[in-house]
């Protein structure tokens, strides 16, 4: 083979591969630096160069403040780094036990200090969520309504401190934690203001929950601020080891594009973050598995 027909090959295979990347108009696509725990350590520039050419331009920063020291990084440097590849930091997983009122001024002042990190990137959003879950199954949250209560109003906390910053503070539901269902997700909205704090979803949680994620979605749809597409089936779920019963994009049950017609329904404008908790083939095969399915099924609904 000749340079020039090499050269007008590889020319053609990079234009259909860069057809194949989520567009990143109105949606917005992210994924959460947790993965890359799952798999032997790796340069952050690293993870920022799989997001680069994947198609995924945000990133949710987890396990903060520790997250610099893992990987030998100053937050100067995460930002120029990210610059380089056209990426962003878009938000920090964030929890505290905001179950205890005691504990309430201590938690919100580690929400400033996460927030303050986050300006350094020009983010608008802290993913809140909720403390791990008590033993008494038969209680809200499994430690009763009092709990509960305190919880919300910690929230409430949060997200007035957020909104002094111009941040939004929005729960992310999850197993194993005071939110995890449905009725949990739907009472902590009733008492939370909603002036004051968000929705930021995860779709495999409220699934493994036994949730119509649609549905949720749906029905707080006036909250939503963020949320995490990722995918998951219900067989064989130990609520304590979920990672195996989550999916990439497509190949689950959960069904993304009723999900996506509730985002066009409000004409939502934001990021969904594909936190994934597992890659059976690898961090950037998983990613260009659900770039792929971004693309040729969610796309089509609404861009």
């Amino acid at each position: 083979m000749h340079r020039r027909q090499f050269l007008t090959l590889l020319s053609a295979s990079l234009l259909r591969a860069a057809t194949r990347l989520p567009a990143n108009k109105n949606v917005k696509w992210a994924l959460g630096a947790n993965l890359w725990n799952s798999f032997p350590r790796v340069p952050f520039t690293d993870i920022l160069d799989v997001m680069h050419d994947t198609g995924f331009i945000g990133l949710r920063v987890t396990q903060f403040p520790q997250i610099l020291e893992t990987y030998k990084i100053t937050a100067d440097e995460m930002a120029r780094e990210a610059a380089k590849r056209g990426v962003e930091i878009i938000t920090i997983s964030f929890n505290g036990p905001v179950d205890d009122a005691s504990q309430h001024a201590a938690v919100v002042d580690r929400a400033k200090q996460a927030m303050k990190f986050l300006q350094t990137f020009g983010a608008k959003h802290l993913v809140v969520f909720s403390p791990r879950r008590g033993a008494d199954r038969a209680a809200i949250g499994g430690k009763g309504p009092a709990a509960f209560q305190a919880m919300c109003e910690g929230f409430n906390r949060i997200g007035e401190a957020a909104a002094a910053m111009g941040f939004r503070a929005g729960l992310h539901n999850h197993l194993g934690q005071m939110v995890q269902d449905p009725s949990e997700i739907d009472l902590c909205m009733e008492k939370t203001d909603p002036k004051l704090f968000y929705f930021s979803p995860d779709t495999a949680h409220v699934h493994l929950a036994g949730g119509d994620v649609a549905a949720v979605m749906n029905k707080h749809r006036n909250r939503l601020m963020l949320a995490d597409y990722k995918d998951a089936k219900r067989a064989g779920l130990d609520p304590a080891k979920f990672p195996p019963n989550i999916y990439d994009l497509g190949d689950g049950e959960i069904d993304f594009p009723a999900c996506h017609r509730v985002l066009k329904s409000i004409q939502f404008k934001g990021w969904l973050c594909v936190d994934l908790d597992i890659a059976r083939n690898g961090p950037r095969a998983s990613y260009e598995r659900c770039g792929e399915y971004v693309v040729k099924t969610l796309e089509p609904i609404y861009v």
